[in-house]
């Protein structure tokens, strides 16, 4: 029997072997530090919800609640369907919300908020997991948190983009729940699996197209991207699946979009609108447009903020293992994949404000009228932390000691959290304000149509621009039919000679 049978070493052999230091997702303190960071981004998230309590209804809200309080929501779906624009999906998700009346609008944010983080966060472990890469646990969290505060608070206009429940169902939520479509298609392993993810893929394509046009405008685009990539970037075994999954979605998209054209709503906006909407593409629309998306990209860009989701990109660059222990290695093209995105944004965007701009003239611009940014908007985060993953991969390759590069990310991740902090708390106290005052003038209107009054006055309660009646120095009354309606009486006046403004 030899010396190796019994284990021990031979003459050539080092006594006192070195052992290898961990990778680094397996390294506790890794965890440790990349969950701390992600909890900057997760108390934004967790105080905006607890500030909900102050939301209001306002604008298109009055309109809303008097039909959900007496049709119900299946009225609602009536009333988008035959008379005002075709959006039968919208319609189901005001609905949910306005059932619940003002209760609704107070809990909206917090429900909304934790979907999104949700969604993110399961789509980044299973993507993670479909590319064989292995991660500390920290930082799909990081990742998430990270994506929603940018999406959510990093904005001119935050009270539109997730307080205001309208504008969140129709331009916030509706690129989340495109995402959430990623799901079955990240866990489909088995025929039932991959028959459910078309199935899936082809109800939130129709879903899309009667929510939001301008998201099924960004969803189109990116499915025709990934078919046009997936001859090069897919593994054959694949290959054929996701591009079934990408016509199923086209096919769901189309489908939505045919029932909302033809629909008697959609028709009657179109003649509500009459020279506006025909004018879509007349070259003065179409150059107005594009020079209206070159100011929003100016201000999109220049908006510092977004480069937390670089940082965290650059992370997950660095951070990343191969499941069989090789270290990731820059994709050949890249260069491919960078143009691809570029494009898409681009023209997703260009496209979304070619078809706003009919509506809202020159305010597509404006930063109070944000919202319709937020539908290619999160794109362009998401490309953010892609970009960022791609300058993670090209460090580690070309730089011995990266962790002076994950000190600055780390620090770019929490320094990019401060500003919305700020602008949150103001936020608080512009709503507190107004919802004070929102409850007394309630409470008036309520006790003077029960004591049979027909006419009182409403006081304007303005917060970030949002539209009340006796707008534009007390010409405009809408959406004074509204408010009337909602307190059962005939027509509300104007209460005051200037705005009763919270902001």
């Amino acid at each position: 029997m030899t010396e190796e049978t019994h284990g021990t070493t031979t003459p050539d052999a080092d006594p006192n072997p070195q052992p290898s230091p961990p990778p680094p997702h397996t390294r506790p303190g890794t965890t440790l530090w990349l969950t701390a960071l992600a909890l900057p981004p997760l108390a934004l998230l967790a105080a905006a919800s607890w500030f909900g309590r102050w939301v209001r209804p306002g604008a298109d809200d009055w309109c809303f609640l008097p039909v959900v309080r007496d049709d119900g929501i299946s009225g609602l779906v009536g009333k988008f369907y035959l008379d005002d624009n075709g959006r039968v999906a919208n319609a189901l998700l005001v609905g949910a919300y306005a059932k619940f009346q003002v209760a609704g609008h107070q809990w909206y944010p917090a429900v909304s908020g934790a979907l999104i983080l949700a969604v993110l966060w399961v789509v980044t472990v299973l993507a993670l997991r479909r590319a064989a890469l292995t991660v500390p646990r920290g930082l799909p969290l990081l990742l998430a948190a990270m994506v929603t505060a940018l999406f959510l608070f990093v904005t001119p206009n935050t009270y539109k983009t997730f307080y205001w429940p309208a504008a969140s169902v129709s331009h916030t939520l509706p690129p989340v729940l495109a995402c959430a479509a990623l799901i079955p298609l990240l866990l489909a392993r088995t025929r039932r699996g991959r028959g459910f993810a078309l199935a899936v893929a082809l109800f939130t394509g129709a879903v899309i197209a009667t929510l939001s046009e301008e998201t099924a405008i960004v969803l189109v685009l990116v499915l025709l991207a990934t078919l046009l990539l997936s001859g090069r970037l897919i593994p054959s075994p694949a290959k054929a699946f996701v591009r079934r999954w990408c016509v199923a979605g086209l096919a769901g998209t189309l489908a939505g979009g045919l029932v909302l054209i033809t629909s008697p709503g959609s028709m009657n906006r179109r003649e509500r609108f009459g020279a506006e909407t025909t004018s879509l593409l007349a070259p003065d629309s179409l150059a107005a447009s594009l020079r209206h998306f070159a100011e929003i990209t100016v201000q999109t860009v220049t908006t510092w903020q977004y480069v937390g989701a670089v940082a965290v990109g650059v992370l997950l660059g660095l951070l990343g293992d191969r499941r069989d222990g090789r270290t990731p290695r820059l994709p050949a093209h890249w260069p491919l994949l960078a143009w691809t995105g570029l494009l898409t944004l681009l023209l997703a965007g260009y496209l979304c404000t070619v078809i706003a701009y009919p509506v809202f003239q020159d305010r597509v611009s404006d930063p109070s009228a944000n919202r319709l940014w937020n539908d290619y908007l999160l794109l362009y985060v998401i490309l953010l932390v892609a970009a960022g993953a791609l300058m993670g991969l090209a460090v580690r390759q070309h730089v011995r000691r990266t962790a002076p590069v994950k000190a600055v990310c780390a620090a770019l991740c929490v320094l990019v959290c401060f500003g919305p902090a700020v602008s949150l708390l103001n936020l608080d106290t512009t709503m507190r304000t107004k919802a004070e005052k929102w409850d007394a003038q309630d409470r008036r209107l309520r006790q003077g149509a029960a004591d049979g009054e027909q006419v009182m006055p409403y006081r304007r309660l303005v917060v970030s621009g949002m539209l009340e009646p006796f707008s534009k120095a007390g010409t405009s009354y809408w959406p004074g039919g509204c408010v009337a309606d909602f307190y059962g009486l005939e027509r509300v006046t104007d209460g005051t000679r200037g705005p009763t403004a919270a902001n």
